[in-house]
């Protein structure tokens, strides 16, 4: 198959990448090499020494003549451009608008009116579409709504019910309502409901997938808005001290980057509906504290661990995935356990030049704004 994945460059991508062309697919990449992902001064180089094979084109997604010119030469797209900011959407809101949903407009319009051939895409969604996710409340599956600031500034962290009941946190079904919590999980949402209205109207085939937290070998140490492995390792590996927000307890759904890389072409090889979507993840929930803790040991750091009660606005407190769809369907199961996956996460970063840690001036940046609180230490 001839495969043009966008975004290819990055974290995801070259896995996705190690991971096709095991099976002989023909790949075709288009990144702008990102300042924020990349480090200032990428080396092209390390890409198409890497990746001899692959045909690499250097340039952005919103580029209309380069993607009008790719698209004429594959039969399906995996498109992972995007920017990931959870935290960094709610203050670049246009800027966010302008990459993650008008590009995938383009996309689409651009298949729809001249690139027949071109049966299938593999859209990158995320679970932030379903801001706080799947609740029980009086036996009953709901989703909350998002925490205001007063809660929050309140330190009242766990989500309520409509008339103030505690709720219970369950593993998220795809068919669940979503309720985005930030303008990163708003335009993954956006490009999704484009995906099902494009799939019905032309034909073709599309595919989100909703990735949790995905993490592993290879992911930006520089970027200090998204990732908080990395953020934490880098932290950890320079014995400074590591900040946790809000009391430690919020959790995630962690998914190796293997995995991700897997279900990708899982999602690929499916070919029984016009469009799907679907949960990528573990399916097992873990609190930001106990990450920091296991990082902490397997790093041998010295950094102390602080929780703070800080806070931004659009973070959502827990979400692990259903992922009973995406094995009944796509035969998807993860391989890689979390203990596992941090092993290898850690021995990689620990052979990785130090970055210099921005993760306190990009939480100032939206607090600066009063989308956020830097809080105060609670150890």
């Amino acid at each position: 198959m001839k495969i043009l994945i966008t975004g290819g460059c990055g974290f995801i991508g070259q896995w996705l990448i190690k991971k096709l062309t095991e099976n002989n697919n023909e790949i075709i990449v288009l990144d702008n090499l990102s300042p924020q992902i990349h480090g200032e001064t990428p080396d092209k180089f390390v890409f198409t020494n890497k990746f001899p094979n692959v045909k690499f084109v250097f340039d952005d997604v919103r580029n209309v003549k380069i993607l009008d010119s790719l698209l004429s030469e594959v039969e399906a797209v995996v498109h992972l451009a995007a920017e990931t900011g959870t935290g960094q959407s709610m203050y670049q809101i246009r800027h966010y608008y302008d990459v993650n949903v008008l590009a995938t407009a383009e996309l689409f319009e651009a298949i729809g009116r001249k690139h027949q051939q071109v049966k299938k895409i593999i859209l990158a969604s995320s679970r932030s579409v379903y801001g706080e996710g799947a609740y029980l409340c009086n036996d009953k599956m709901m989703t909350p709504a998002p925490r205001s600031h007063r809660q929050l500034l309140a330190g009242e962290w766990e989500p309520l019910g409509p008339h103030g009941e505690a709720l219970r946190c369950i593993a998220t079904p795809e068919h669940a309502v979503a309720k985005p919590a930030s303008v990163y999980a708003a335009t993954k949402l956006a490009n999704e409901q484009l995906g099902q209205v494009f799939a019905d109207a032309y034909q073709k085939q599309v595919i989100s997938l909703r990735f949790q937290n995905v993490y592993g070998e290879g992911q930006s140490l520089t970027n200090p808005y998204t990732g908080i492995l990395s953020i934490f390792s880098n932290q950890m590996r320079q014995n400074i001290s590591v900040n946790i927000f809000e009391d430690g307890c919020e959790s995630r759904d962690f998914i190796h980057v293997s995995d991700a890389a897997v279900a990708i072409k899982k999602a690929l090889d499916y070919s029984k509906s016009k469009y799907g979507v679907f949960n990528i993840g573990s399916g097992v929930a873990t609190s930001v504290l106990e990450i920091a803790e296991r990082l902490k040991r397997i790093l041998c750091s010295n950094s102390e661990i602080q929780v703070t009660g800080s806070f931004r606005l659009g973070d959502i407190r827990h979400n692990y995935a259903d992922i009973r769809l995406a094995g009944q369907i796509l035969n998807f199961a993860p391989q890689v356990n979390l203990d596992d996956g941090l092993k290898k996460f850690c021995h990689w970063a620990l052979q990785q030049n130090m970055m210099d840690d921005r993760s306190k001036s990009a939480l100032l940046e939206m607090t600066e704004l009063g989308l956020g609180s830097a809080g105060e230490q609670r150890h």
